[in-house]
């Protein structure tokens, strides 16, 4: 998918939180309210998030060299795996530990008392904007699928990982906004406290969401079962339609490795492989434009099953082909 949609979603997250970061700062010195310094710290993580994607983004653009010949794509998924590490230090833990210290030591709020509500409500009204944004961004490529599917199943880390912000942002809000209420009403600082606690244990469930996905892509996840489904109806289509085993990777949300083992019949020449690898190839590329990297290696094929694979993911086969394994 392109990164316009997702670019756009991050700049505009990251608009709105070093906005509503800055007023959060001054509604915590004026009041002393623990729930507004953790809303201001999650600005701030949030704001650093935002642009740790950006960086991730550009460094996936490098080309690739001797050193990484199959580029620096993942680097977007690097970027968003420290995402989770920020959210979770710089985010969770400190309210969690800033909600511990203020049970402790419970205060009022005395002066100042409307600004908290009313830098709050204002933050909510920025982040309903920013995460308007995103939904409206990421339905241009979630097509039918829920939205729990689209974060589980999305190869392309920014737009999942916006949502939950923006997403734990606005109930972070809400969790603060309840905690400031309460206490103004009641005049008891434990509601601040507990407010600044909810908002911590949020934070936290939020970043090892994120760690779990992030990390299952850069361990290497294969295409989308449409996108396989895609690949296997383009072999069908060529000459190469008896696939033994096939293998594909994410290397990057928009860079697919593909890998595939196919029986031919016997007595194909050389030239004839040769033409029908490429027109797979063109196939395959036509219908899911990632797959930038194609590796196909045709073998005789023999009367074991089509799924039957060998200890090494391989088929069993009595005579090899010459290897005619292409690289575009």
């Amino acid at each position: 998918m392109s990164t316009d949609g997702s670019t756009k979603a991050i700049v505009a997250a990251l608009s709105a939180n070093l906005g509503i970061g800055v007023t959060k700062f001054v509604a915590f010195g004026l009041t002393g309210a623990s729930s507004m310094l953790a809303e201001a710290i999650h600005s701030v993580a949030d704001s650093g998030n935002q642009i740790l994607l950006l960086v991730g983004g550009k460094q996936a653009r490098k080309e690739a060299d001797a050193e990484h010949p199959f580029g620096y794509a993942r680097n977007r998924y690097y970027y968003a795996f420290l995402v989770a590490v920020v959210l979770f230090s710089l985010g969770g833990l400190f309210a969690l530990y800033e909600a511990w210290h203020k049970f402790q030591h419970p205060e009022p709020i005395d002066s100042w008392q409307w600004v908290p509500i009313a830098v709050l409500v204002m933050a909510i009204c920025l982040e309903g904007y920013s995460f308007r944004t995103a939904v409206h961004e990421s339905n241009k490529v979630r097509g039918k699928q829920g939205w729990l599917a689209f974060i589980r199943k999305s190869r392309s880390p920014e737009l999942p990982v916006i949502l939950l912000e923006d997403f734990g942002a606005l109930l972070g809000l809400l969790f603060a906004l309840f905690g400031v209420s309460m206490t103004l009403v009641t005049g008891n600082g434990l509601w601040d406290a507990a407010g600044t606690a909810m908002i911590g244990l949020l934070l936290v469930i939020i970043a090892i969401v994120l760690a779990r996905e992030t990390k299952s892509m850069l361990m290497g996840e294969s295409v989308t079962d449409e996108d396989d489904a895609r690949i296997r109806a383009a072999f069908a289509e060529s000459d190469l339609g008896d696939i033994i085993h096939l293998r594909t990777m994410h290397l990057g949300p928009d860079d697919v490795l593909v890998a595939c083992k196919v029986g031919v019949r016997p007595g194909t020449t050389i030239e004839e492989i040769a033409d029908h690898v490429d027109d797979a190839e063109r196939r395959i590329r036509a219908a899911v434009p990632a797959a930038r990297l194609i590796f196909i290696e045709p073998d005789l094929r023999h009367a074991a099953p089509a799924d039957e694979l060998t200890s090494d993911g391989g088929a069993p086969s009595a005579a090899v082909e010459p290897d005619t394994s292409k690289e575009h």
